[in-house]
């Protein structure tokens, strides 16, 4: 398995933890995607689990996509990798959840979007700067609205400003917030409340019939959303010169075209 994760299971093995690990804020890379898919492979044959569980290394959950891996030669093999993990956990035999504390950002926040259930810390923080990029993230496109409505959602995706976890709690969006460090005693006391004594066969049930309008909208939607992102936005100058100029660490000159 991949350095960039990091699997555990439980003693009674009902609870799976994954652990993102880049060095650099947990970037969301093909490698940790790949990692990720393997992990959720796994996981499908242990049919004891009640909870599978996302969280990041260190303060943040994710600063978002690795941007040199977005580069117009690259992006359109890393589009469906993380197409494939977004898939995977829509279709994960138990319940998920991200554990989120800092900054939970573009790549990271769609993958939490994926998951059941978000908790975060106080400190948390989710957003999606990709239009600062001159880009836009296809799958959140999909599944934000689904989760708070259309008009948070647009105004997220249009104004790329991270806002706190407050505020995704008020939008419905996340199930429990707490203080950094008892998140997880938090977790575990929701997890032994509601889950640890229910069917473990009982929840992926439920877990796949809640899912069935996301899996479907994903199903239908995101290869042409990837397709406008390929083909279309990686063609413009303004999609090539926000990628660059972060790269470069410089103000991007746009051409708006």
């Amino acid at each position: 398995m991949s350095d960039a994760v990091r699997m555990e299971l439980d003693e009674a093995g009902t609870r799976v933890r994954v652990e993102l690990r880049h060095p650099k804020g947990n970037l969301v890379t093909a490698e940790m995607l790949r990692g990720l898919r393997e992990c959720l492979s796994e996981v499908a044959g242990r049919p004891r689990v009640r909870l599978l569980t996302i969280e990041g290394a260190g303060r943040d959950f994710s600063f978002g996509a690795a941007i040199e891996e977005h580069r117009p030669e690259l992006i359109g093999e890393v589009l469906p990798e993380i197409r494939q993990v977004v898939e995977k956990l829509l279709a994960a035999p138990a319940p998920t959840a991200a554990i989120v504390r800092g900054r939970c950002l573009g790549g990271g926040f769609e993958l939490a979007l994926a998951c059941d259930l978000i908790f975060a810390a106080e400190d948390a923080v989710f957003g999606l700067p990709e239009v600062k990029l001159g880009v836009f993230p296809p799958i959140a496109a999909i599944l934000l609205p689904a989760r708070v409505g259309l008009a948070r959602a647009t105004r997220a995706m249009l104004t790329g400003e991270a806002r706190s976890a407050t505020y995704w709690r008020a939008a419905g969006l996340i199930t429990a917030v707490a203080p950094a460090a008892r998140l997880d005693n938090v977790v575990r006391h929701w997890f032994n409340r509601h889950l640890a004594a229910a069917s473990a066969s009982g929840l992926r049930f439920v877990a796949a019939a809640a899912r069935q309008e996301l899996r479907s909208a994903v199903a239908r939607r995101l290869p042409e959303l990837e397709r406008l992102y390929l083909d279309r936005l990686m063609t413009t100058h303004d999609a090539v010169e926000g990628v660059t100029a972060f790269l470069e660490k410089r103000r991007p000159n746009w051409q708006d075209r």
